[in-house]
């Protein structure tokens, strides 16, 4: 998953981008309303993780500015302010999930997984093509029921082609997946995971299509 996280704490972010990181999470961190309007603007985001009260204004407002323009992106509002006025505002707001501090990273891990898997209209939590499973709470893969060892990155990549099978992902959509904004990009990085992946998976699990992208074919 490519997570937006808007917070103005650096201590409070530093956790959360450590916390999401381990869970597989590729984070992008803002600390501003204007930069998370930004970068939601710029960019495509499988989840946000807004505070509610930014230097510049309310996570709320930025809340709805994404909603007005038919921005579906899930969010989970993430504050102190947690009686359930506050939290009846936010979810009639157009937020997805609401989570009080302090909380549990295991927990936010796993709501936002939740939310993310709303998003791409799954109801299960688990990703499938064919023999192959893809377990994102665990980040593990089993192919026939056999266990396959993945880095994170070749996880990443799988789970992007997994998340709609059947439909092409470009390579530009790959490496948003795998990137963070201060990240280098290396230039034939989505190519050596694939080869690599194929090697773990077969060759025929990930069907090349020539100048468009990649798909993995199969029932999810």
């Amino acid at each position: 998953m490519r997570i937006l996280v808007v917070e103005d704490d650096p201590i409070l972010m530093d956790g959360l981008k450590v916390g999401l990181g381990l869970a597989g999470a590729t984070v992008d961190d803002v600390a501003t309303c204007a930069d998370a309007r930004a970068a939601l603007a710029a960019g495509r985001f499988d989840a946000v993780v807004l505070d509610v009260m930014l230097p510049d204004g309310s996570g709320l407002d930025v809340l709805a500015t994404l909603r007005a323009r038919g921005d579906a992106t899930p969010v989970l509002l993430l504050t102190a302010l947690d009686e359930p006025p506050d939290r009846v505002r936010g979810l009639d707001g157009g937020a997805d999930d609401y989570l009080g501090k302090p909380f549990d990273l295991d927990e936010l891990a796993a709501r936002v997984r939740a939310i993310a898997r709303r998003g791409h209209g799954r109801a299960g939590p688990l990703l499938r093509a064919g023999a192959l499973v893809l377990d994102p709470a665990t980040l593990s893969a089993t192919l026939d029921g056999q266990a396959i060892a993945l880095s994170r990155r070749e996880f990443a990549v799988l789970s992007a082609l997994m998340e709609r099978p059947g439909v092409i992902r470009s390579r530009m959509e790959i490496e948003e997946r795998l990137y963070g904004w201060q990240e280098e990009v290396e230039s034939n990085a989505v190519e050596v995971h694939i080869h690599n992946l194929r090697a773990k998976v077969g060759r025929e699990a990930i069907e090349t299509v020539r100048g468009l992208g990649y798909r993995v074919r199969g029932p999810a």
